[in-house]
């Protein structure tokens, strides 16, 4: 599954448009494939590739440093930007040590637009629905803000801070529905049984604030892409 998603990414980043990107473990295969399929492409291609990137990450914590590696800026980092060579404006995320992170949040989705938004959007999905950080209850109206995380959102990533979800920062700067639902396209990729069942209710049941993930039905190009686990709860009619 990594592979078909490195593939949309990479037949995106050709169209030339900017490119929504996410992180989390869901996404640490895919990136290794998108390095494989880059590092694979005559020499000349990959040179046009890398030099015209432009991506926008979904969200960083509020408090760490690009340079720290817990910060989603390091993550990307060694996922993509170093292996990659990338320039460094070519991979975008919100500073989460801006002296001001309400003024920052409204400085990154005004460069989003600027950069006429997003082409394809890569999105994973919370254990309560969450896409970005767009913890519930939220509309598909919200803006990119500076937003408090719920606590099972810092539980589910403890594992990057010494398994303690205190030292999980307990702010973030995210992306907004708005921003993620203005996409031309959405890719929606959820792995697990422990998914299951909000990807059942994100999918199937009337979009509501309770479950961000749920006004994604909304979309008009929304694909979705899950493996056999995650897709347990699904009808036989709704999985191909």
């Amino acid at each position: 599954m990594a592979e078909a998603v490195a593939d949309r990414l990479l037949l995106a980043l050709a169209e030339g448009r900017p490119l929504g990107l996410a992180t989390g473990r869901t996404m640490e295969p895919v990136y290794a494939a998108l390095r494989a399929r880059i590092a694979a492409l005559p020499a000349g291609q990959r040179q046009r590739l890398l030099a015209g990137w432009c991506s926008f990450n979904l969200d960083e914590y509020v408090g760490l440093a690009p340079q720290d590696p817990r910060s989603f800026a390091g993550v990307m980092a060694a996922a993509l930007a170093d292996p990659l060579q990338l320039p460094a404006a070519a991979l975008q995320l919100p500073n989460g040590c801006a002296a001001d992170p309400d003024a920052e949040a409204r400085r990154y989705g005004a460069a989003v637009q600027a950069a006429g938004g997003i082409g394809l959007q890569l999105l994973g999905i919370g254990a309560n629905g969450h896409v970005g950080f767009n913890e519930p209850p939220c509309g598909p109206e919200a803006p990119c803000r500076c937003l408090p995380l719920a606590a099972a959102t810092r539980s589910q990533n403890a594992g990057a801070f010494g398994g303690e979800p205190a030292a999980v920062p307990p702010l973030a700067i995210s992306l907004g529905l708005a921003e993620i639902l203005a996409a031309d396209r959405l890719l929606l990729v959820v792995t697990g049984a422990a998914k299951a069942e909000i990807l059942r209710r994100s999918l199937l049941e009337p979009p509501c604030p309770q479950v961000p993930a749920s006004w994604l039905q909304r979309h008009r190009q929304l694909e979705v892409l899950v493996d056999a686990a995650a897709a347990a709860e699904l009808p036989e009619r709704a999985v191909s």
